[in-house]
């Protein structure tokens, strides 16, 4: 089976290179031509557009910033779906909102389009390590047919249910993320206030049961300085966006949330929408002229 892959960004270039590293028989194509070098010095093909993608494969993969990405690449001029054959399936990697997914499904399917949904989740260093968590919906039959590329891509690998169920978790997901990156900084401006080792207080953190993940990846990024998570304000910000308009739909009173996207939204007016998504800590640091720093930590997450 023959994979295409459009979007190298932070993320798709590292799960496309684990289906390169694998063996498969992969074709990429990104708005950067210069993405796909390294891909294609180790046995990549490009194509000059996604149209051009989809007639040279089986399957093709989207991983995109955006949901008006994903519709430009998938059904705009050149894209996905004009160059697709009938039996072709289309495997959305992108963070979209479900109801995005529904709308584009029902187009792809007047091609004779199938479509999988797989957001990941778990940060891009197990991206880079071949150990991101995947999560997919749709048809079971569909995913236990593509099931050896999202081994090769990731970890562990969850089918989630029918299409929009994977989106509906993946936002989920980021909005404990997002939270905790907050409380994160918190906690470790009262540890530093509180005249504490930032280093063994992070280590005693780890060591207790108010852990997490973000505490355990994003707060050694914070304690470093550099901030480097390789995620952006402005996509932390459709991600809140997404579980605020799930809470309306499903009748969710998401207070914690709520607040926590406007302090985000506050974070990119102040930094910029392409700052890391971990400075948003920076607006406690700047507030109170205390940096979180200790030695010891490093710049980037290493691949898990």
């Amino acid at each position: 089976m023959r994979y295409g892959f459009i979007g190298l960004g932070n993320l798709g270039a590292f799960l496309a290179g684990s289906l390169v590293r694998e063996g498969f028989d992969v074709v990429v194509n990104d708005l950067h031509p210069e993405a796909a070098a390294d891909l294609m010095a180790k046995g990549a093909d490009w194509a000059e557009t996604p149209a051009a993608v989809a007639a040279a494969c089986d399957a093709v993969i989207t991983c995109l910033p955006s949901p008006a990405a994903v519709d430009a690449v998938v059904a705009g001029k050149n894209g996905v779906l004009e160059g697709a054959k009938k039996g072709l399936v289309w495997i959305d990697m992108s963070t979209s909102d479900r109801h995005d997914v529904e709308r584009l499904v029902k187009l792809a399917q007047t091609k004779g389009v199938s479509m999988l949904e797989a957001p990941v989740t778990g940060g891009v260093h197990r991206a880079a390590a071949g150990e991101i968590t995947v999560l997919v919906g749709g048809d079971k039959a569909l995913f236990d047919a593509h099931l050896p590329a999202f081994q090769a891509m990731g970890g562990q690998i969850l089918h989630m249910g029918p299409l929009g169920s994977a989106s509906v978790i993946k936002v989920i997901t980021n909005m404990l993320a997002f939270i905790n990156l907050v409380a994160c900084g918190e906690a470790l401006m009262l540890a530093k206030r509180g005249g504490l080792d930032l280093a063994q207080s992070w280590e005693a953190i780890k060591a207790s049961s108010g852990n997490s993940f973000v505490h355990e990846t994003e707060g050694q990024l914070i304690l470093n300085g550099s901030y480097d998570v390789a995620f952006t304000m402005d996509l932390a910000c459709k991600n809140l966006g997404f579980a605020h308009d799930m809470g309306k739909e499903f009748g969710v009173p998401l207070e914690i949330a709520s607040h926590v996207e406007q302090i985000f939204w506050r974070g990119r007016q102040e930094y910029g929408g392409n700052a890391q998504s971990t400075q948003i800590v920076k607006l406690l640091e700047d507030a109170l002229k205390t940096d979180l720093r200790a030695p010891g930590f490093p710049a980037r997450l290493d691949p898990a």
